[in-house]
């Protein structure tokens, strides 16, 4: 369900794609020290954005250190640590339990159930840390299997329990500007809920697994009409966005918000063009 919120590399200039690495490879490293190797796997670029979005907006102290990765040995990278790298890293490992978890309830998957048993304690770690949020996170998710098994296709409601859930994440403190983290997390959520059901119609209908999308991909002006919708979610995380006083790392940031997240997208949908043209 994750890995929509990235850069656009082509847009971005080459210092700025160094430092977006750096970020990136700073979360794979937190999620080793925090908690285990096994937690690398679930580093997401969703993440990466959060950690690099709080460290703009939040401006703390943080240090900066390198490091030669094994799968890079001839390189080293400098990273960086912070609080907001380590919070976005305890979120990866819930988000990733959870999703487990439901993948174990849905389709008993086997996998699922391996990598949530590795990842339990890493779980319990945060959920100490975390009781409210990582309750108000699984609620969401829970609403959203209700709906599913409910099969319900209303794709309001449906995106809503996602932009629930990422909301809760990006609501990082209780302060003023808690309000437009909020909205940005919950219309981006949306978004990521939509840009699934999208990408993966196809496959639901072969496979004839839920997917709310169903009853308009047959419309004529479907991807004219999905791709407005899709906007107009955008629009509102965007507007929170741009309320949030963010000068460190703006230009990743934008590439992110206004054309990274569009990258998926127009892969998907150039992919579709040319299938029908055959």
């Amino acid at each position: 369900m994750f890995g929509y919120v990235v850069v656009n590399k082509p847009e971005l200039k080459i210092k700025d794609y160094e430092v977006y690495s750096s970020f990136y490879c700073s979360l794979c490293q937190t999620l080793k020290r925090r908690f285990h190797r096994i937690s690398q796997f679930t580093l997401n670029y969703d993440m990466v954005f959060l950690a690099i979005l709080l460290t703009s907006l939040y401006e703390g102290e943080q240090a900066e250190y390198t490091y030669r990765c094994f799968i890079h040995p001839t390189q080293k990278k400098k990273l960086i640590q912070n609080e907001y790298l380590e919070y976005a890293a305890d979120m990866t490992i819930v988000l990733t339990y959870l999703k487990c978890e439901d993948d174990v309830k849905d389709e008993n998957s086997y996998k699922a159930r391996v990598f949530q048993y590795a990842l339990k304690k890493q779980y319990e770690k945060v959920y100490q840390r975390y009781p409210a949020k990582c309750d108000a996170i699984k609620n969401a998710l829970r609403q959203s299997e209700a709906l599913e098994k409910e099969n319900n296709m209303d794709l309001d409601a449906l995106s809503k329990c996602s932009g629930a859930f990422v909301a809760e994440i990006f609501s990082y403190r209780n302060d003023e500007w808690k309000a437009s983290l909020h909205q940005l997390g919950d219309y981006l959520g949306r978004f990521i809920y939509l840009m699934d059901a999208y990408e993966d119609i196809k496959h639901d209908e072969k496979k004839g697994c839920f997917n709310p999308l169903k009853q308009y991909i047959q419309k004529e002006d479907f991807e004219d009409w999905y791709y407005t919708v899709l906007e107009s979610i955008m629009a509102q995380s965007a507007q929170a966005f741009e309320f949030l006083p963010l000068i460190s790392y703006i230009d990743i940031l934008n590439n992110i918000m206004y054309a990274g997240v569009w990258t998926k997208y127009m892969e998907i949908k150039k992919k579709r063009d040319e299938q029908n043209e055959r």
